[in-house]
This record gives structure tokens, C-alpha cells and sequence, in this order.
């Protein structure tokens, strides 16, 4: 299966463009970078703590942003896996220039095999980094 890993350049530039359009529909529908800031209440300390009271705030204000990052990640395969398991398999499709509207053509092992080398190459991967710091600055909403 041809993904963006093993295509030609040209190839990848009309791809990844395809791709971003997608991927500015996927991060306004699972709202991942929304969820992704969701932040706990943290205690804040008073003059009046102890050393002792200090640490056991500080310990429990860690676990407590330790459980909202397990949330979020929760709520983000949520989103991605489950509410909008279309736009995702969309993305990934289009990652291994397959038609989003064949997706099912392929067996889910191809999908898997061609996920495992697009994040394992540094160049793949820095494409996908730098386009989810660049499209939110395009959309007002996220």
C-alpha cells in the first residue's frame, strides 16, 4: 500500500494538501485541541503551609493533572475512534492515497502495516507536527 512514506515528492504535495483540507475537517469535528487544554482545578498554597502541607499539595495537585491527562486521552480516542471514526479513517485513507470513499476496500491489517511506517518516518511526522501547529491558526473555532 502506497503511503505518504514511500510516494513520490509530487505525489505528496497534492496528497498532503488533500490531507490538510481533511485534517482541518477532523480538528473541528473531534475537537482534540479543545480537549487537549481541559486542565484540573489545582489547590494553590498559602503563606501559612508548612513545608510538609506544601509537598502534600504539590503531590496531589500532580495526580490530579496525572487523571485529567488520562481524561483527556480518553476523550480525544473518543472523539477520533468512536464519534467520528469516519473523519478519522478519511485522514487515514487519504494517507495511503486511498479514495475515503473505498476506505473499506482495504483490510484493516494494510491500514495498520502503513500507520506503523508513517510514524516511524521523521519526515512523515514532522509534516503531521507542523500541520497541527499551523491549522488552528487558519480556524476560528478551534
Amino acid at each position: 500500500m502506497k503511503t505518504l512514506a514511500s510516494c513520490k515528492p509530487t505525489e505528496f504535495l497534492k496528497q498532503t494538501n488533500a490531507i490538510r483540507k481533511s485534517v482541518e475537517k477532523w480538528l473541528t469535528a473531534t475537537d482534540i485541541m479543545n480537549i487537549r487544554k481541559r486542565l484540573p482545578e489545582k489547590e494553590i498554597p498559602t503563606i501559612s503551609m508548612t513545608l510538609e502541607e506544601r509537598q502534600a499539595m504539590e503531590l496531589r495537585n500532580k495526580k490530579a493533572t496525572e487523571e485529567q491527562m488520562k481524561q483527556n486521552m480518553s476523550a480525544m480516542l473518543d472523539a477520533a475512534l468512536e464519534t467520528h471514526a469516519e473523519e478519522t479513517l478519511e485522514l487515514l485513507a487519504l494517507c495511503c492515497f486511498v479514495d475515503p470513499k473505498n476506505v473499506d476496500d482495504y483490510p484493516v491489517s494494510e491500514y495498520l502495516k502503513a500507520f506503523n511506517e508513517l510514524i516511524n518516518d521523521e519526515s512523515v511526522v514532522g509534516f503531521f507536527t507542523s500541520l497541527v501547529r499551523l491549522v488552528p491558526m487558519d480556524m476560528p473555532s478551534v
